[in-house]
């Protein structure tokens, strides 16, 4: 009988993969491993990846939370914001007899990675596997990260932040829509953009560091999910253990607060595919309340919370 493949060599063949989407018959060539073995060993070691990174994915429990939203206000200039949501198009070769079932806007087939950012670019939450053709609020409806929203999963009083896509609650704001908004409104918008672009900078560099996600994913549909878990757990592993190394200066977009000029991270610079871009949260009134709370927070940025360059940013 032949030697079992060594586990350091499963390891190798998985983070290749990852690294560079390779094909399986490069990697055959690379480590002389049989295709059928490489398409055995991908799913098994992703697993073992998200099982041994799993307290770099969990939810933050209360203290977490308190840390993220101080995160916010001081280096994002928002408090009261607990993380940053947005979907991410993983592109997939459609799988059999599927139909349009995973045909996207876009026009490829594709899984969507539903995700709230903490303030430092690390991913908090994931709702993985949702079909592509759906938009974003549909798959955010339907998942289990808005049944636990609900049940004040989030401190007292907390939200997330997210884009036009999302419905208005009150433990979600969305910037001010429409023309004519007011002073008042187009700093809040300006103010929001802000926290909300970390999540839009956190799956560039997740895409850019893992270029898997470069072109459509060859596998089924449940090995798909566990590469995008186990993608996300190194992610938030080496921007924890490794930060400098994973987060080199520029990578990310940066402000000139002085000029108001957004100078795009590096990420963006690769040509990245497939980026798309309280009180009782079942009450009837829940619209209301969130729009008082987005009203409240546009005149509170407006004034004694104002930072010295916002005029200048939508000037």
């Amino acid at each position: 009988m032949r030697e079992a493949i060594p586990a350091r060599v499963k390891l190798q063949v998985a983070l290749t993969y990852l690294a560079t989407g390779m094909s399986y018959r490069s990697l055959q060539a690379m480590y002389r491993i049989s295709r059928s073995a490489i398409s055995a060993v991908i799913p098994e070691v992703m697993e073992a990846i998200s099982l041994y990174l799993q307290e770099f994915l969990k939810v933050p429990d209360n203290d977490e939370w308190k840390k993220i939203e101080n995160g916010f206000k001081i280096r994002w200039n928002f408090p009261g914001c607990h993380g940053a949501i947005d979907g991410k198009h993983i592109v997939i070769f459609a799988p059999p007899n599927c139909g349009s079932e995973y045909f996207n806007y876009k026009g490829t087939n594709s899984v969507v990675l539903m995700a709230v950012v903490d303030h430092d670019y690390c991913f908090r939450c994931l709702n993985i596997g949702a079909n592509g053709r759906n938009a974003d609020a549909g798959i955010f409806n339907q998942s289990a990260l808005r049944q636990a929203l609900e049940n004040n999963m989030l401190p007292k009083g907390g939200f997330l932040v997210g884009d036009d896509a999302f419905a208005l609650k009150c433990y979600l704001l969305k910037p001010y829509g429409g023309p004519n908004l007011t002073t008042a409104q187009t700093i809040f918008n300006y103010r929001i953009s802000r926290a909300r672009r970390i999540v839009e900078n956190a799956f560039g560099i997740l895409a850019s560091r893992f270029r898997i996600f470069h072109t459509p994913i060859p596998t089924d549909v449940k090995t798909t999910d566990k590469i995008v878990r186990a993608a996300c757990a190194l992610h938030n592993w080496l921007r924890t253990k490794s930060s400098t190394t994973y987060f080199p200066s520029g990578c990310v977009d940066e402000e000139d607060i002085n000029s108001g000029v957004i100078v795009p991270g590096a990420w963006r610079r690769e040509l990245v595919q497939g980026l798309p871009s309280i009180t009782d949260h079942n009450t009837n009134y829940a619209g209301k309340t969130a729009r008082d709370l987005c009203e409240k927070y546009a005149e509170y940025f407006s004034n004694e919370g104002a930072v010295p360059w916002q005029n200048r940013m939508i000037s």
